[in-house]
This record gives C-alpha cells, structure tokens and sequence, in this order.
C-alpha cells in the first residue's frame, strides 16, 4: 500500500530541517491534535493518538535528501518517508510518502486513518516553518 501527501514548501533552510528530524524528541511538536501519549526513545518514539493504537517508529536513513521513520514492531511492515529538496538557501519542499506491506483486510481498515494521518502531519508542519 503507498500513499502520498501534497507538496509543501517551508522557510527554513533544508539543514535545520535535517536537524530537526534526528532528534526523536521533535516529533512530539509534529504530532496532530488528538495526542494521548508520545514517548521519545533512543532511536525513535512511540505515540498514540485517540482513536488509534500505539505506534513505536525508529528513525532510519536521515539526510539532505530524505527522512525515513520506519515501524519498531516486527508485526507491520512500514515506512514513513518525507522527501526533502533545498529550493533555495532559506526554503525547503516536502512531501511525506508512506509504503506498507498489508493485507487487504488490514489494508481497507487502515488506508483512510493513515492517510489523515499524514495529512494532519503535513499541516501541523507547514503550519509550525511556513
């Protein structure tokens, strides 16, 4: 299953936004309303939002290029991606894609949820450096 977010545009030089993204701590200022628990850990964090079971994300390949958030837990097989592109000195383009491994039952439970999801994280960001 892939999904993808909109094209958003950010004042804020791609380098601080690469720095933002390594520190899993950060993500709890990205996080959409409806935050219930956020616990930032060595190498990721876990949430949950109402409605919605706790998700534990561990950061992979972080750089000018991408930000990788994939899942710690053995039992879903997913990733988060937010492609990054320096259009000038002082602004950023984003997009979040999203690529999981699912079954249909699984798939049809979760499609709509996860692409709100990424939607709201999309907003919150473009909200939080536009």
């Amino acid at each position: 299953m892939n999904l993808e977010g909109r094209k958003i545009f950010l004042n804020k030089p791609v380098a601080e936004i690469v720095e933002l993204l390594k520190d899993p701590q950060n993500y709890e200022q990205l996080m959409p309303e409806g935050l219930q628990k956020f616990e930032a850990i060595a190498d990721g964090f876990k949430f949950s939002l109402k409605g919605m079971p706790e998700i534990a994300l561990k950061l992979g390949e972080i750089s000018e290029q991408k930000a990788v958030l994939r899942s710690a837990s053995s039992s879903l097989d997913f990733e988060l991606s937010t492609v990054l592109n320096a259009v000038s000195e002082n602004s950023t383009e984003a997009q979040m894609f999203f690529e999981g491994k699912f079954n249909p039952f699984l798939k049809m439970m979760v499609e709509k949820p996860l692409q709100n999801f990424m939607n709201a994280l999309t907003d919150k960001i473009e909200t939080l450096y536009s």
